[in-house]
């Protein structure tokens, strides 16, 4: 890729697949395997391929990192998106709990251009409007009604936003693999407390996907993270909505969910989305030269 722009969008497309994967992966787990535990198995198999790169200089660089604070507050954040997320994923269709989620990139547009005071230029705005409007239209969720589940799933995409705004803001001043030791860390120490309650012994079966869990989720991070460390929040915002695509045909491989015509038009939408940004990030480079 010739520009740091372009990389963090293909660098973030590539993390919301795999996070897509890797949410398929913990619906399943979840019907039989407490959240915490899951949490603590992914947090435990991350940390460790962290240690194992990095070693002792990584224990070092962790130790005296001087934005420490700030990791930890963002690890926060994300943990209750994450337990807020897959607890309603446990209890409602993944198309649904995607549907509400997906308030994020919107939430997220909001807060860069009131915190992190990025120019949101109308091509922008317009495409996470016209991907969420997708996603609406793509799942669907007129049959939804006011519940628990459904606060979940609506309180995980304001936290998941709050915490990529603070990501953006800690990526331009850590090396990723540090942010990575310091989050998964603070998780696994977090739900380890949890999982001494809640334990429940793993076959081998779900033991090979709590392990897969965790090497999915640590590509996923390690790619957003980088991606965040490349773009503005405002530009990468709308192809977070690329993952329902994922959603849908994972759906359809594992669950034999068959895609409807208002699947295919809401896909449409949120490729146009991606589109936009692509198309409108290119003349601004072209205008500026």
């Amino acid at each position: 890729m010739k520009n740091s722009v372009s990389l963090g969008i293909l660098l973030t497309s590539v993390a919301y697949m795999a996070f897509t994967f890797h949410d398929a992966i913990i619906k399943i787990l979840t019907s039989t395997i407490p959240v915490w535990q899951i949490l603590f198995f992914r947090s435990l198999t991350i940390l460790a391929g962290c240690l194992a790169y990095g070693r002792g200089r990584l224990v070092q660089q962790t130790m005296t990192s001087p934005i420490i604070k700030p990791m930890i507050v963002r690890s926060i954040l994300l943990l209750s998106a994450w337990l807020s997320y897959y607890s309603a994923a446990s209890r409602l269709q993944l198309a649904e709990v995607t549907t509400l989620y997906y308030a994020a990139p919107v939430v997220g547009t909001l807060l860069a251009w009131l915190i992190l005071k990025e120019e949101v230029t109308p091509a922008r705005w317009l495409a996470v409007g016209v991907g969420f409007v997708g996603v609406l239209i793509a799942c669907n969720p007129t049959g939804l009604a006011i519940s628990w589940p459904v606060y979940l799933a609506l309180q995980a995409a304001v936290l998941w936003a709050s915490a990529m705004v603070l990501l953006r803001k800690t990526s331009l001043h850590e090396k990723t693999i540090v942010q990575l030791a310091v989050s998964n860390l603070f998780f696994l120490v977090m739900t380890g407390v949890a999982v001494l309650y809640t334990w429940r012994t793993p076959d081998m079966t779900q033991l090979v996907l709590l392990v897969a869990t965790g090497i999915v989720a640590g590509a996923a991070q390690f790619a957003l993270f980088e991606g965040m460390r490349r773009a503005p929040v405002s530009v990468l915002a709308p192809f977070e909505y690329t993952s329902l695509v994922w959603a849908f045909l994972l759906g359809y491989l594992i669950w034999a969910d068959i895609p409807t015509h208002n699947v295919i038009a809401g896909a449409c939408m949120i490729l146009g989305a991606g589109l936009i940004i692509i198309v409108s990030e290119r003349l601004r480079r072209r205008i500026a030269v």
